[in-house]
C-alpha cells in the first residue's frame, strides 16, 4: 500500500477535514475515523490531538513527511498540519491502520 496515494483517494472520493482545528473538533466530536498529523506538527498541537484521539477511540497515524509535503498529497496548495478522515471513500487508508 503506497500511503500517499491512499491519502489521495481519501481526499478525491471520501470526506476529510483539512487543519488542526477542525481535526480537533471532529475528534472530539467523535466523527473521525482517523487522524493524520504532520511530522513537523507542533508538538502541542500533536500532543492534544492524540489525547483527543484516545478519548474518543480514534487511530492516529503520523505521516512522515512535512505539513507542505501532505498538503502537496492532498491537492491542495497550502500546508496541512492534521487532518481528519470521515469517510475513506475507496481508500484502503483505514487498513492501514488496523494492521499496525
Amino acid at each position: 500500500m503506497d500511503l500517499n496515494k491512499s491519502i489521495r483517494m481519501a481526499v478525491d472520493t471520501g470526506k476529510v477535514v483539512l487543519g488542526s482545528d477542525k481535526t480537533t473538533k471532529a475528534a472530539l466530536s467523535g466523527n473521525a475515523k482517523m487522524i493524520i498529523v504532520a511530522a513537523n506538527c507542533p508538538a502541542e498541537r500533536k500532543q492534544d490531538l492524540k489525547h483527543y484521539s484516545q478519548l474518543s477511540d480514534v487511530p492516529v497515524l503520523e505521516y512522515i513527511g512535512s505539513a507542505i509535503e501532505l498538503g502537496n498529497v492532498c491537492g491542495k496548495p497550502f500546508p496541512v498540519a492534521a487532518m481528519t478522515v470521515l469517510d475513506a471513500g475507496n481508500s484502503d487508508l483505514l487498513d492501514a491502520v488496523k494492521k499496525q
